[in-house]
Protein backbone atom coordinates (compact mmCIF):
# COMPACT_ATOMS: atom_id res chain seq x y z
CA UNK A 1 0.00 0.00 0.00
CA UNK A 2 1.36 3.43 -0.95
CA UNK A 3 1.96 6.17 1.59
CA UNK A 4 -0.93 8.19 0.13
CA UNK A 5 -3.27 5.19 0.40
CA UNK A 6 -2.20 4.55 4.01
CA UNK A 7 -2.82 8.19 4.86
CA UNK A 8 -6.27 8.15 3.27
CA UNK A 9 -7.26 5.00 5.19
CA UNK A 10 -5.93 6.38 8.48
CA UNK A 11 -7.52 9.81 7.95
CA UNK A 12 -10.92 8.28 7.16
CA UNK A 13 -10.85 6.30 10.41
CA UNK A 14 -9.70 9.33 12.43
CA UNK A 15 -12.52 11.45 11.02
CA UNK A 16 -15.09 8.70 11.57
CA UNK A 17 -14.12 8.39 15.23
CA UNK A 18 -13.95 12.17 15.62
CA UNK A 19 -17.54 12.46 14.44
CA UNK A 20 -18.67 9.50 16.55
CA UNK A 21 -17.08 10.97 19.67
CA UNK A 22 -18.31 14.53 18.93
CA UNK A 23 -14.68 15.58 19.15
CA UNK A 24 -12.55 18.38 17.76
CA UNK A 25 -8.91 17.70 16.84
CA UNK A 26 -6.37 20.45 17.52
CA UNK A 27 -2.82 20.34 16.15
CA UNK A 28 -0.01 22.68 17.05
CA UNK A 29 2.13 24.05 14.23
CA UNK A 30 5.01 21.80 15.32
CA UNK A 31 3.13 18.51 14.83
CA UNK A 32 3.96 16.05 12.03
CA UNK A 33 2.29 16.74 8.65
CA UNK A 34 -0.26 13.89 8.80
CA UNK A 35 -1.64 15.20 12.09
CA UNK A 36 -1.71 18.79 10.86
CA UNK A 37 -3.56 17.72 7.72
CA UNK A 38 -6.29 15.78 9.56
CA UNK A 39 -6.83 18.32 12.34
CA UNK A 40 -9.87 20.59 12.51
CA UNK A 41 -7.68 23.50 13.59
CA UNK A 42 -3.91 24.09 13.33
CA UNK A 43 -2.11 26.98 15.00
CA UNK A 44 -0.60 28.46 18.17
CA UNK A 45 -1.44 26.85 21.50
CA UNK A 46 -3.65 29.59 22.96
CA UNK A 47 -5.42 30.29 19.66
CA UNK A 48 -6.25 26.58 19.41
CA UNK A 49 -7.66 26.47 22.94
CA UNK A 50 -9.84 29.49 22.27
CA UNK A 51 -11.13 28.00 19.00
CA UNK A 52 -11.98 24.75 20.78
CA UNK A 53 -13.89 26.62 23.49
CA UNK A 54 -16.09 28.14 20.78
CA UNK A 55 -17.12 24.77 19.30
CA UNK A 56 -19.97 22.55 20.41
CA UNK A 57 -17.66 19.51 20.62
CA UNK A 58 -17.87 17.32 23.71
CA UNK A 59 -14.23 16.25 23.49
CA UNK A 60 -11.01 18.10 22.64
CA UNK A 61 -8.14 15.97 21.36
CA UNK A 62 -5.06 18.19 21.70
CA UNK A 63 -2.08 17.19 19.57
CA UNK A 64 0.49 19.32 21.32
CA UNK A 65 2.34 19.24 24.62
CA UNK A 66 0.82 18.88 28.08
CA UNK A 67 0.59 22.54 29.12
CA UNK A 68 -1.37 23.21 25.92
CA UNK A 69 -3.94 20.55 26.78
CA UNK A 70 -4.17 22.03 30.28
CA UNK A 71 -4.87 25.45 28.77
CA UNK A 72 -7.68 23.93 26.73
CA UNK A 73 -9.13 22.48 29.94
CA UNK A 74 -8.77 25.85 31.70
CA UNK A 75 -10.86 27.51 28.98
CA UNK A 76 -13.27 24.58 28.44
CA UNK A 77 -13.94 23.08 31.89
CA UNK A 78 -17.07 21.24 30.74
CA UNK A 79 -15.34 19.45 27.86
CA UNK A 80 -13.28 16.27 28.05
CA UNK A 81 -9.68 17.03 27.04
CA UNK A 82 -7.47 14.25 25.73
CA UNK A 83 -3.77 14.21 24.84
CA UNK A 84 -2.53 11.25 22.77
CA UNK A 85 0.71 10.83 24.78
CA UNK A 86 1.25 11.77 28.43
CA UNK A 87 5.00 12.04 27.78
CA UNK A 88 4.46 15.06 25.54
CA UNK A 89 6.05 17.50 27.98
CA UNK A 90 7.96 20.76 27.54
CA UNK A 91 11.47 21.68 28.66
CA UNK A 92 10.47 25.35 28.99
CA UNK A 93 7.36 24.64 31.04
CA UNK A 94 9.36 22.26 33.25
CA UNK A 95 11.89 25.00 34.06
CA UNK A 96 9.62 26.55 36.71
CA UNK A 97 7.15 25.27 39.31
CA UNK A 98 4.37 26.85 41.34
CA UNK A 99 6.64 26.71 44.42
CA UNK A 100 9.29 28.63 42.48
CA UNK A 101 6.76 31.37 41.72
CA UNK A 102 5.64 31.62 45.34
CA UNK A 103 9.26 31.98 46.53
CA UNK A 104 9.99 34.57 43.83
CA UNK A 105 6.92 36.56 44.86
CA UNK A 106 8.04 36.64 48.49
CA UNK A 107 11.40 38.03 47.36
CA UNK A 108 9.64 40.82 45.40
CA UNK A 109 6.49 41.85 47.30
CA UNK A 110 4.13 43.91 45.18
CA UNK A 111 5.60 42.76 41.87
CA UNK A 112 3.40 41.73 38.95
CA UNK A 113 4.01 38.18 37.73
CA UNK A 114 3.74 37.78 33.96
CA UNK A 115 3.61 34.14 32.85
CA UNK A 116 4.18 33.04 29.28
CA UNK A 117 1.42 30.61 28.27
CA UNK A 118 4.10 27.91 27.93
CA UNK A 119 3.68 27.07 31.62
CA UNK A 120 1.72 24.60 33.69
CA UNK A 121 -1.75 25.35 35.03
CA UNK A 122 -0.28 25.55 38.55
CA UNK A 123 2.21 28.23 37.47
CA UNK A 124 -0.49 30.22 35.67
CA UNK A 125 -2.59 30.05 38.85
CA UNK A 126 0.25 31.67 40.84
CA UNK A 127 0.65 34.46 38.26
CA UNK A 128 -1.16 37.74 37.75
CA UNK A 129 -1.40 37.77 33.97
CA UNK A 130 -0.39 35.56 31.06
CA UNK A 131 1.12 36.47 27.70
CA UNK A 132 1.91 34.85 24.37
CA UNK A 133 4.96 35.43 22.21
CA UNK A 134 2.85 37.71 20.01
CA UNK A 135 1.40 39.93 22.77
CA UNK A 136 4.10 39.85 25.48
CA UNK A 137 5.16 43.42 24.65
CA UNK A 138 1.59 44.75 24.95
CA UNK A 139 1.02 42.89 28.21
CA UNK A 140 4.17 44.32 29.82
CA UNK A 141 3.39 47.81 28.54
CA UNK A 142 -0.01 47.59 30.25
CA UNK A 143 1.62 47.29 33.69
CA UNK A 144 2.20 50.58 35.54
CA UNK A 145 5.81 51.76 35.44
CA UNK A 146 6.05 51.86 39.22
CA UNK A 147 5.43 48.10 39.54
CA UNK A 148 8.22 45.54 39.43
CA UNK A 149 7.70 42.84 36.80
CA UNK A 150 8.61 39.19 37.25
CA UNK A 151 8.63 37.65 33.77
CA UNK A 152 8.67 33.87 33.42
CA UNK A 153 9.90 31.46 32.31
CA UNK A 154 11.59 32.17 28.95
CA UNK A 155 14.75 34.27 29.18
CA UNK A 156 14.99 34.90 25.42
CA UNK A 157 11.41 36.14 25.14
CA UNK A 158 11.99 38.21 28.29
CA UNK A 159 15.11 39.78 26.79
CA UNK A 160 13.20 40.54 23.61
CA UNK A 161 10.42 42.27 25.58
CA UNK A 162 12.94 44.29 27.60
CA UNK A 163 14.63 45.51 24.45
CA UNK A 164 11.39 46.49 22.70
CA UNK A 165 9.76 48.16 25.72
CA UNK A 166 12.86 49.57 27.43
CA UNK A 167 11.44 48.12 30.65
CA UNK A 168 13.83 46.46 33.13
CA UNK A 169 12.31 43.26 34.45
CA UNK A 170 13.30 40.30 36.58
CA UNK A 171 13.45 37.44 34.06
CA UNK A 172 13.39 33.75 34.92
CA UNK A 173 16.32 31.89 33.35
CA UNK A 174 14.32 29.20 31.54
CA UNK A 175 14.57 28.18 27.93
CA UNK A 176 13.12 25.88 25.29
CA UNK A 177 15.81 23.34 24.45
CA UNK A 178 14.93 23.48 20.74
CA UNK A 179 14.87 27.25 20.38
CA UNK A 180 17.96 27.68 22.52
CA UNK A 181 19.82 25.50 20.03
CA UNK A 182 19.27 27.92 17.14
CA UNK A 183 22.38 30.07 17.35
CA UNK A 184 23.00 33.65 16.20
CA UNK A 185 26.01 32.38 14.25
CA UNK A 186 23.76 30.10 12.20
CA UNK A 187 21.30 32.93 11.61
CA UNK A 188 23.97 35.38 10.50
CA UNK A 189 25.61 32.84 8.18
CA UNK A 190 22.33 31.79 6.58
CA UNK A 191 21.23 35.41 6.11
CA UNK A 192 24.55 36.30 4.49
CA UNK A 193 24.36 33.30 2.15
CA UNK A 194 20.80 34.08 1.04
CA UNK A 195 20.54 37.89 0.78
CA UNK A 196 17.11 37.84 -0.90
CA UNK A 197 15.41 35.80 1.83
CA UNK A 198 13.16 37.25 4.51
CA UNK A 199 14.03 36.15 8.06
CA UNK A 200 11.25 34.81 10.31
CA UNK A 201 12.52 34.45 13.90
CA UNK A 202 10.59 33.14 16.90
CA UNK A 203 11.27 35.26 20.03
CA UNK A 204 12.02 32.13 22.11
CA UNK A 205 15.08 31.44 19.96
CA UNK A 206 18.55 31.71 21.40
CA UNK A 207 19.32 33.88 18.39
CA UNK A 208 16.46 36.36 18.94
CA UNK A 209 18.24 38.70 21.37
CA UNK A 210 21.35 38.60 19.21
CA UNK A 211 19.15 39.24 16.18
CA UNK A 212 17.91 42.47 17.77
CA UNK A 213 21.53 43.55 18.28
CA UNK A 214 22.48 42.54 14.74
CA UNK A 215 19.54 44.60 13.49
CA UNK A 216 20.63 47.64 15.51
CA UNK A 217 24.17 47.29 14.12
CA UNK A 218 22.92 46.98 10.55
CA UNK A 219 24.33 43.46 10.16
CA UNK A 220 20.86 41.99 9.56
CA UNK A 221 18.59 43.81 7.10
CA UNK A 222 15.80 45.58 8.99
CA UNK A 223 13.46 45.51 6.00
CA UNK A 224 13.46 41.71 5.80
CA UNK A 225 13.83 40.57 9.43
CA UNK A 226 10.70 39.73 11.43
CA UNK A 227 10.50 38.45 15.02
CA UNK A 228 7.15 36.66 15.18
CA UNK A 229 5.10 33.96 16.86
CA UNK A 230 4.37 30.87 14.77
CA UNK A 231 0.93 32.26 13.98
CA UNK A 232 2.58 35.53 13.00
CA UNK A 233 4.92 33.64 10.68
CA UNK A 234 1.99 32.01 8.89
CA UNK A 235 0.27 35.38 8.45
CA UNK A 236 3.45 37.16 7.33
CA UNK A 237 4.35 34.47 4.80
CA UNK A 238 1.03 35.02 3.04
CA UNK A 239 1.18 38.82 3.14
CA UNK A 240 4.80 39.20 2.04
CA UNK A 241 5.77 39.58 -1.61
CA UNK A 242 9.05 37.82 -0.83
CA UNK A 243 9.41 34.34 -2.32
CA UNK A 244 12.26 33.03 -0.13
CA UNK A 245 12.23 32.75 3.66
CA UNK A 246 14.64 31.58 6.36
CA UNK A 247 12.75 30.27 9.40
CA UNK A 248 14.16 30.18 12.93
CA UNK A 249 11.86 27.96 14.99
CA UNK A 250 10.89 24.29 15.31
CA UNK A 251 10.84 22.74 11.85
CA UNK A 252 7.23 21.52 12.08
CA UNK A 253 6.07 25.01 11.07
CA UNK A 254 7.56 24.51 7.61
CA UNK A 255 4.64 22.28 6.61
CA UNK A 256 2.08 25.00 7.30
CA UNK A 257 4.20 27.64 5.58
CA UNK A 258 4.76 25.54 2.46
CA UNK A 259 1.16 24.33 2.22
CA UNK A 260 -0.17 27.87 2.48
CA UNK A 261 2.28 29.39 0.01
CA UNK A 262 2.76 27.33 -3.16
CA UNK A 263 5.63 28.76 -5.17
CA UNK A 264 7.44 30.21 -2.15
CA UNK A 265 10.55 28.63 -0.61
CA UNK A 266 10.98 28.13 3.15
CA UNK A 267 14.25 26.88 4.62
CA UNK A 268 15.07 26.26 8.31
CA UNK A 269 17.89 28.19 9.93
CA UNK A 270 18.64 24.94 11.81
CA UNK A 271 17.32 21.76 10.20
CA UNK A 272 17.82 19.86 13.48
CA UNK A 273 15.47 22.12 15.47
CA UNK A 274 12.99 19.34 16.22
CA UNK A 275 11.01 19.06 19.47
CA UNK A 276 11.15 15.47 20.62
CA UNK A 277 8.21 16.12 22.96
CA UNK A 278 5.93 17.30 20.16
CA UNK A 279 6.97 14.34 18.06
CA UNK A 280 6.01 11.81 20.73
CA UNK A 281 2.49 12.27 19.36
CA UNK A 282 2.24 10.07 16.28
CA UNK A 283 -0.62 9.30 13.88
CA UNK A 284 -1.04 5.90 15.57
CA UNK A 285 -1.34 7.52 19.00
CA UNK A 286 -3.92 10.01 17.75
CA UNK A 287 -6.01 7.11 16.43
CA UNK A 288 -5.68 5.26 19.74
CA UNK A 289 -6.66 8.39 21.66
CA UNK A 290 -9.93 8.59 19.74
CA UNK A 291 -10.63 4.86 19.98
CA UNK A 292 -9.85 4.44 23.68
CA UNK A 293 -10.45 8.01 24.91
CA UNK A 294 -6.92 8.34 26.28
CA UNK A 295 -5.33 10.21 27.95
CA UNK A 296 -7.61 12.57 29.85
CA UNK A 297 -6.13 15.85 31.11
CA UNK A 298 -7.64 17.33 34.25
CA UNK A 299 -6.99 20.48 36.27
CA UNK A 300 -8.18 20.92 39.90
CA UNK A 301 -11.02 23.44 39.91
CA UNK A 302 -9.36 25.88 42.33
CA UNK A 303 -6.24 25.91 40.15
CA UNK A 304 -8.28 26.19 36.96
CA UNK A 305 -10.23 29.22 38.21
CA UNK A 306 -7.11 31.14 39.23
CA UNK A 307 -5.28 30.21 36.02
CA UNK A 308 -8.29 31.28 33.96
CA UNK A 309 -8.20 34.70 35.63
CA UNK A 310 -4.59 35.20 34.51
CA UNK A 311 -5.48 34.17 30.94
CA UNK A 312 -8.58 36.40 30.88
CA UNK A 313 -6.60 39.43 32.05
CA UNK A 314 -4.31 38.90 29.06
CA UNK A 315 -7.22 38.56 26.63
CA UNK A 316 -8.68 41.83 27.92
CA UNK A 317 -5.52 43.73 26.97
CA UNK A 318 -5.24 44.81 23.34
CA UNK A 319 -2.42 46.50 21.45
CA UNK A 320 -3.68 49.94 22.54
CA UNK A 321 -3.61 49.12 26.27
CA UNK A 322 -2.61 52.07 28.45
CA UNK A 323 -0.23 52.03 31.38
CA UNK A 324 -3.13 51.92 33.80
CA UNK A 325 -5.52 49.53 32.02
CA UNK A 326 -4.42 46.46 33.98
CA UNK A 327 -4.51 48.09 37.42
CA UNK A 328 -8.09 47.11 38.38
CA UNK A 329 -7.41 43.44 37.60
CA UNK A 330 -4.07 43.15 39.38
CA UNK A 331 -3.66 42.68 43.10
Amino acid sequence: MSIDARYDEWAREVRRLRDERRAVILAHNYQVPWIQDVADFVGDSLALSRRAAETDADTIVFCGVHFMAETAKILSPDKTVLIPDLDAGCSLSDSITADDVRVWRREHPGAVVVAYVNTSAEVKAESDICCTSSNAVEVVRSIPEDREVLFLPDMFLGAHVERVTGRRMHVWMGECHVHAGISPQELEAKAAADPEAELLIHPECGCSTQAMWLLAEGILPEERTRILSTGGMVARSKASETTRFLVATETGILHQLRMGNPGKVFEPVNEYAVCRYMKTITPEKLLRSLRERVFEVTVPEDVRVRAAEAVERMVAIGPDATATSAVPALA
